[in-house]
């Protein structure tokens, strides 16, 4: 059946003049431009190509003739009724799968079915809600303008900064899908990967009961299964004691890999061992305010609120999907899990 093609707005401007060379712009200024272009176009830069090749399998004729069919897979396929086909959005999955085909049109499909299934925590991610703003503005989830030493994009959370009695598991759950979104068109993560550093200090006992154990085996599974990002590596720090059971429970949901990719930390002090610290707010021993990340993340998702609100026109027919392996392993983890509903 014919699918209707979606193109973000990003991906329809016109080429603006090359500005990234200018003698006036700082080195990260430069590098904001060079990222902001990629992301139009979905290409590595130069100095990043062999190691693609090397890693992930990326060359320009596989690429291309793997973009030709997931579009075909997409226009062919008799429940996807609306998803984008432009080569940023793919290749987060043929990326992810190492230019697996099956593999990467598998996380697609599944992507589409959890956004499906759980619009409650995967779509509406307007940057402009106001309990969504409230908690970005909080600083409860940020992500980081520099790069670690590796080129992971580095993603901060500071549990404190969220507060339980005001917003739900719901918001919690949007805010995080709305910056994943923002971060998974960028084609330098899409290789190198993310890094997360989750400070739970101030966390207490109204943010471990905002999450039913059920509800957590879920979400941890469609993170793992149907989300195209490289998670290189998770750290943890100043855990209270009523909290430490509840992230030894999470933890053994993940995936053999993704466990061994968890670190734990008691301090921040710790923490720096392994993260560099400049990298961080100053409040964390860097040189930038953490307010000032936030402004600058405020901007971003302000620049791309089209892109994030145009997701929700794609679309998969659950009824058409029927009881197929796909949608019966989204709940594999668990017999506990919510049944699909498709009356």
């Amino acid at each position: 059946m014919a699918t209707s093609v979606l193109q973000p707005a990003e991906c329809r401007r016109d080429p603006k003049h090359d500005i990234a060379d200018s003698p006036r712009l700082t080195e990260d200024e430069r590098l904001a431009i060079l990222e902001a272009k990629e992301r139009e176009t979905g290409e590595l830069p130069p100095e990043l190509r062999e190691r693609a090749r090397l890693e992930i399998r990326e060359e320009p004729v596989l690429r291309e003739e793997a973009l030709a069919q997931m579009r075909h897979f997409i226009e062919k396929h008799p429940a996807i009724r609306k998803c984008r086909t432009d080569a940023p959005f793919l290749l987060r999955f043929l990326r992810t799968k190492k230019y697996s085909i099956p593999q990467a049109c598998a996380m697609l499909e599944r992507y589409l079915t959890i956004r499906q299934m759980y619009p409650q925590w995967f779509q509406k991610l307007d940057p402009l809600d106001p309990k969504i703003a409230a908690v970005i503005d909080a600083g409860y989830l940020v992500p980081l303008p520099k790069r670690d030493p590796e080129g992971r994009r580095v993603v901060l959370s500071c549990m404190g900064r969220f507060d339980p009695h005001a917003y739900d598991s719901t918001v919690m759950a949007r805010v995080h899908s709305m910056l994943v979104e923002l971060l998974l068109d960028e084609p330098r993560s899409q290789l190198l990967g993310y890094m997360h550093v989750n400070d739970e200090a101030g966390m207490q006992m109204p943010h471990v009961s905002l999450w039913s154990l059920s509800d957590v085996k879920i979400m941890l599974n469609c993170i793992q299964n149907s989300t195209p990002m490289r998670h290189k590596r998770t750290h943890f720090v100043n855990i209270p004691h009523y909290g430490v059971k509840f992230f030894e429970f999470a933890v053994s949901l993940l995936s053999d890999k993704l466990k061994d990719r968890v670190m734990f930390h008691r301090t921040a002090e710790d923490l720096t061992k392994h993260v560099d610290a400049s990298i961080l707010p100053k409040e964390y021993g860097g040189t930038v305010p953490l307010k000032e990340m936030i402004e600058e993340i405020k901007r971003k998702l302000l620049k791309h609120r089209e892109d994030l609100l145009a997701l929700d026109d794609m679309n998969i027919d659950l009824q058409a999907l029927g009881k197929n392996d796909l949608t019966q392993n989204i709940h594999s983890t668990a017999g506990s899990f919510r049944k699909l509903e498709l009356d």
